[in-house]
């Protein structure tokens, strides 16, 4: 008995300690939110706002869900929308995540919902399927997909079955993220639909489609895949042509005779290489490729070669292009009229735009502070349309540049047109991908071209966005749906790693021309 009394009261000496230890705690993270509810409505500015947001980044608690609700509805803030989601994607605690759901499950604005889905997802929260399933049937596109998004991110394979349905969505964004989902938790219950989605009206799904087979590798996805060869064109023919090189191990890519020989003699007995046979398969086929020339891609442009036909050149004529380039032996042989960087790019602009085939299209777009297309639309890579474009391009000049600093120092500041010639590299790429500077929650999927290819020089200095790595997340977020691939293209003396992460990001090669 005495045992017992002794083991209840150190347990009960335990728990005080406990309660000593936290409660100061509870009680301090209390007051933080507090100071927050009852300040943050005062605060008008966008920046002090996302401080504001920030000051709830250590405090792990229910309330901090509460607190944040109104915050996700001011989407005409995203900057503040997403420091709100980035907090709600931190907790720890079974308690906050319960309450997150609790929120998501209660509230009926569909901003609300979307932030708790986007923080649900960036903080692989799981537990709450059931609550994330009832969502998948929600008349919201954007809440379908986000749904489906947050379920994937928990990790739990049971899901798939869930997912299964939203392969057969109308709208092409829940569909793509289902498709891609289940590919992402290696299902196998993806092959049918992906399948099915190979001739899907819009190229995103079957990007999305042809990239699930891809990873899900199947037997049954070879047939399909030979005869959407036979279909597909450009990017999306080569893109069929790697899937069954990784489905099968061979290196056919888009030389479709050489597929249906293979399939004909060899569908009735073929079978799926294992992962360790593909990986010994590639090993020998990349060193019987380093004894081969290979063949032209279709478009090429500073080396980079590309099989689409639907092209946007985006070039960068911001005043620093006016300087020379330091490491002139790297471009002695080049043909230049001279050493200037806007100069090196233009002529390589122009003798890309020459070498294109009549079935590409294509458009043009030079920037600096403001952001200037070339036609409104795409255009036939015609004889007549090639010879516009060379001329509008040899016409192009680096806007308020060093030659201009002389007039700027006289006082001739509107001569000298400096304002004009900063980088709103935000604002030239969200043009090329048809956003028109901002994203679009409805049909943001919807976009002219496949490939951009975008030369630069300089860091970004004005713009929605000017830190490289806003301007990084918020091209990330705008090209998702759009799954246009981005090329970048850097020359000069500034810091590359921005081009090389957007390029990265967006299913591009990045180079680096040198200073």
């Amino acid at each position: 008995m005495n045992r017992t009394c002794a083991r209840l009261f150190r347990l009960l000496a335990s728990l005080a300690l406990l309660f000593v230890l936290l409660a100061p705690a509870h009680a301090a993270d209390d007051e933080v939110v507090a100071d927050f509810k009852k300040y943050f409505k005062q605060y008008k500015d966008t920046a002090t706002r996302v401080q504001a947001v920030f000051s709830l980044e250590d405090v792990d608690s229910p309330a901090v869900v509460e607190a944040l609700i109104p915050v996700l509805r001011l989407v005409e803030e995203p900057d503040v929308v997403r420091a709100a989601v980035r907090v709600l994607s931190q907790f720890k605690s079974d308690a906050s995540r319960a309450a997150l759901f609790a929120a998501l499950e209660a509230q009926k604005d569909e901003a609300v919902r979307s932030g708790l889905l986007q923080a649900a997802t960036a903080g692989k929260y799981g537990g709450a399927n059931e609550a994330l399933k009832k969502l998948l049937v929600d008349k919201s596109s954007d809440l379908r997909r986000r749904a489906i998004e947050a379920l994937v991110a928990s990790g739990d394979a049971t899901v798939a079955d869930a997912i299964v349905p939203l392969c057969n969505d109308a709208d092409p964004a829940p569909r793509c993220a289902a498709l891609e989902g289940l590919a992402a938790l290696k299902s196998p219950s993806v092959v049918k639909p992906a399948i099915a989605s190979l001739a899907h009206e819009v190229w995103q799904v079957r990007v999305s489609a042809i990239t699930a087979l891809k990873k899900v590798r199947s037997r049954d996805a070879i047939e399909p895949l030979i005869a959407r060869l036979s279909v597909e064109e450009g990017r999306l023919q080569v893109d069929v042509g790697d899937a069954l090189n990784e489905i099968t191990g061979r290196s056919f890519g888009t030389r479709l005779e050489m597929w249906q020989q293979f399939w004909g003699a060899y569908k009735e007995r073929f079978q799926i290489p294992t992962d360790e046979e593909l990986a010994k398969l590639r090993a020998k086929q990349k060193e019987e490729a380093a004894k081969y020339k290979p063949e032209k891609a279709g478009t090429s442009y500073h080396g980079i070669e590309t099989p689409s036909r639907r092209i946007m050149f985006v070039i960068d004529v911001s005043g620093s292009m006016e300087n020379l380039v330091v490491e002139k032996e790297r471009f002695e042989d080049g043909g230049y009229p001279s050493f200037l960087r806007i100069d090196i790019c233009k002529t390589e602009l122009v003798r890309t735009i020459e070498s294109l085939e009549p079935y590409v299209e294509f458009n043009v777009i030079a920037f600096a502070t403001a952001v200037r297309p070339w036609k409104k639309d795409l255009v036939k890579a015609n004889v007549v349309n090639k010879s516009a474009a060379v001329d509008w391009v040899r016409k192009l000049e680096a806007l308020g540049g060093a030659s201009k600093e002389d007039l700027a120092q006289a006082g001739l500041t509107s001569s000298a047109n400096l304002e004009a010639g900063k980088t709103n590299t935000f604002g030239a790429l969200s043009t090329a991908l048809g956003a028109g500077g901002r994203g679009t929650k409805d049909k943001a999927y919807e976009c002219v071209i496949d490939t951009i290819f975008f030369l630069s020089d300089g860091r970004p200095t004005v713009g929605d966005y000017v830190d490289p790595q806003d301007v990084a997340r918020e091209i990330r977020d705008l090209n998702k749906l759009r799954k246009v691939v981005i090329h970048t293209i850097a020359i000069g003396e500034f810091q590359k790693d921005f081009m090389k992460l957007l390029a990265e990001e967006n299913g591009g090669i990045f180079v680096d021309l040198g200073r």
